[in-house]
């Protein structure tokens, strides 16, 4: 009988405990996914819509990276250089260009490196 009495006290404090745990990680798992919505919602306020790209569409390169020997400076070059053709859309974010021989870049350009063509406003 004694055997019984002192095997029922362990289970009733092991079932204690359990209960305990199973508590513990319920309001663990609830603050942590209060705090992945509020990094979300902070990561999010940074992003914006991709813009779609298409074939034969005119756009124009910005000079960002661009190497010009006959500009002496920086501060002067323009921020983007002529109407350019895309050739083809190569991923989401990556365009294929139709560039001049005399440019010596590589002509899959991300699509952070370009701007749509606006045609000039005739007064």
């Amino acid at each position: 009988m004694k055997a019984d009495i002192r095997r029922k006290g362990k289970v009733e404090k092991v079932m204690e405990f359990v209960e305990r745990m199973r508590k513990v990680q319920e309001e663990a798992g609830a603050i942590l996914r209060k705090a992945q919505e509020e990094m979300k919602k902070q990561a999010d306020k940074g992003k914006r819509e991709v813009e779609e790209w298409k074939k034969g569409e005119k756009i124009m390169l910005s000079t960002k990276d661009l190497v010009f020997k006959e500009r002496p400076t920086k501060k002067l070059t323009e921020r983007y250089v002529r109407p350019y053709i895309i050739e083809e859309v190569v991923l989401r974010n990556t365009v294929k260009l139709k560039l001049p021989t005399f440019m010596r870049i590589h002509p899959v350009v991300n699509v952070s490196q370009i701007v749509r063509y606006r045609e000039p406003v005739k007064r």
